[in-house]
C-alpha cells in the first residue's frame, strides 16, 4: 500500500470515530513543494489510548508525548495527539505536556514550514490539492523560501538547542535562506549547543551531510558559529574548497568522505597544497579524527573508513616511487575509490592525472588476483605459522602482483627458495 493511502485510511478511521485528524509537518511541507513525501505523520485530537483502541496494529512509541506508531499496509505512520509543551529543563524534553488543539500544537513546533496541517479529504480552492490549515504562516514562508522559527526564535531554540542545527539542515536541503531574525537568534545561543548529547548532534550532522547540498549546509553551520560546538573545537571562518569540490559532481557521497573533506578544509583555511594535505594526513589527522569521533559519536565503520582514506593519501603521493606490487595494492584497497575522490578535490590535478593514466593498464590487468599460494601450502612445505610465515605470504603475493611469479608452480618454487632462510 502506498504511504499516502495508508495515512488516509488512518485519518478516515479517526474521523469516523468523531475525531479531528490531519496530515502534519514534513509530509505537508514536501507535498506543497512538489516533492513526494517519503512518509506521513498524522496529528489528531484523539488521545493515545483512543488511537490504540481504534487501530489495533499500533504501539506507543512516545506515550508521554502522545505518539503512537501504526503499522498498516507495510507502512509505519506516526499518529500524535495535539499537544502543548513547556518547561524544557534538560533542553531536550518538555517538563510538562498537555493535550490540546491543532492551533496550539502548530505553535509549539520548531519552524513555520514544519507547522502546517493538511486535510486530505477536502480540496484547496486555489490549488485543488489538500486543504491546508496554517496557523503559523508556514505557507507564506514556503513561497518566500525561508526557514523561520515559530514565534520568538530565542525561545524556540532555548527549548531545544538542537533546533539551531536543524535550521541549516532544512535550509540546505530545501535550498532556502534562514530568515534573518531566526539566524540572528542562533549566533549568541550557539555556545549552548554543547549541552545537547553528542549522539543527537552526530545524528543531525549525518542527516545534514546526507542531504542534497552538504557543502551549503556546512557553510551555514560556520556562518551561524555552530561549527565549534558541533566539533568541540573553536569556531573558524574558512573557505570550503575541498568539500565544495567533492560535491560538485556527485549528488550523494559517503558520510566519511564528506567528513574528511571538512576536516581538511578546517585544517588549512583555504591554503591548500597537495604536499601539506599529505603531511597532515600522515601525522596530525588521525588524532584529530579521533576527537571528531567523540564529538560526533561516529560509528566504528565511519571512523575506520575516514582513517583508511587518510592513510592512503601519503601512499598515493609517492606513486611515482612505488613498484608495481605496491601500486596494485593501493588500487585494490577498499578505501581507494573514496581516497581518489578526495585527491581529485585537492589542488593536485597534474599528479592525479598522471596517477590515473598509469593506473589504467594495471586495473585492466587486474590489481587483486586470487593468491597462487596460501597458508595451507606453506604448512605442507613444513613451515610453522608465525611472523615469518606471514611475511612469506606477503612477499610471494607481491611477486605475483609484479609478475615475478606467474603460476602456482612458480609461486611454490619461490616459497621453497625463500623458506630456506626462514
Amino acid at each position: 500500500m502506498a504511504a499516502r493511502d495508508a495515512a488516509m485510511l488512518i485519518v478516515r478511521e479517526l474521523r469516523d470515530a468523531g475525531h479531528v485528524a490531519y496530515f502534519a509537518g514534513g509530509c505537508v511541507r514536501d507535498a506543497l513543494l512538489g516533492h513526494e513525501p517519503k512518509d506521513y505523520d498524522i496529528a489528531t485530537d484523539a488521545t493515545p489510548e483512543q488511537v490504540r483502541a481504534l487501530l489495533p496494529r499500533s504501539r506507543a512509541v512516545g506515550e508521554a508525548f502522545g505518539v503512537v506508531l501504526v503499522r498498516l499496509g507495510g507502512n509505519n505512520v506516526e499518529v500524535a495527539t495535539f499537544r502543548s509543551e513547556w518547561g524544557y529543563t534538560d533542553k531536550r524534553r518538555p517538563d510538562h505536556v498537555i493535550f490540546t488543539d491543532a492551533e496550539h500544537d502548530a505553535k509549539r513546533r520548531d519552524f513555520t514550514i514544519n507547522g502546517l496541517f493538511a486535510d486530505p479529504f477536502e480540496r484547496d480552492a486555489d490549488t485543488g490539492g489538500d486543504r491546508i490549515i496554517d496557523y503559523v504562516g508556514g505557507r507564506a514562508d514556503l513561497a518566500a523560501r525561508v526557514v523561520r522559527a515559530i514565534g520568538d526564535p530565542s525561545e524556540r531554540f532555548s527549548e531545544d538547542y538542537l533546533r539551531m542545527l536543524r535550521a541549516p539542515r532544512f535550509a540546505a536541503r530545501l535550498n532556502f535562506d534562514i530568515e534573518p531574525r531566526t539566524a540572528a537568534a542562533i549566533r549568541p545561543l550557539a555556545k549552548h549547543l554543547g549541552q545537547i548529547s553528542r549522539e543527537r548532534i552526530g545524528m543531525e550532522v549525518q542527516a545534514m551531510l546526507a542531504g542534497p547540498r552538504p557543502a551549503l549546509a556546512v557553510r551555514m553551520v560556520h556562518a551561524l558559529r555552530l561549527d565549534g560546538p558541533v566539533l568541540n573545537e573553536d569556531h573558524v571562518d574558512v573557505p570550503l574548497h575541498t568539500l565544495e569540490a567533492l560535491t560538485r559532481d556527485a549528488s550523494a557521497l559517503p558520510y566519511a568522505t564528506l567528513l574528511v573533506g571538512w576536516l581538511i578544509d578546517r585544517q588549512f583555511a583555504g591554503e591548500l597544497s597537495f604536499e601539506r594535505v599529505v603531511n597532515f594526513a600522515g601525522h596530525e589527522a588521525p588524532a584529530r579524527l579521533r576527537r571528531w569521533r567523540k564529538a560526533l559519536c561516529l560509528s566504528n565503520q565511519h571512523h575506520d573508513q575516514a582513517k583508511a582514506m587518510l592513510a592512503l593519501l601519503p601512499v598515493a603521493y609517492r606513486w611515482s616511487a612505488l613498484d608495481v606490487a605496491r601500486r596494485k595494492r593501493l588500487l585494490a584497497a577498499s578505501a581507494w575509490p573514496e581516497a581518489l575522490r578526495l585527491l581529485r578535490a585537492l589542488p593536485a590535478a597534474r599528479e592525479v592525472a598522471a596517477l590515473e593514466r598509469e593506473a589504467q593498464p594495471l586495473i585492466e590487468e587486474g590489481v587483486a588476483p586470487p593468491p597462487l599460494v596460501d597458508g595451507n601450502d606453506l604448512i605442507k612445505l613444513g613451515l610453522t605459522p608465525g611472523p615469518a610465515f606471514g611475511r612469506l605470504l606477503e612477499e610471494v603475493y607481491d611477486a605475483q602482483l609484479d609478475g615475478r611469479v606467474r603460476d602456482r608452480e612458480g609461486a611454490l618454487a619461490w616459497v621453497r627458495e625463500r623458506a630456506r632462510g626462514v
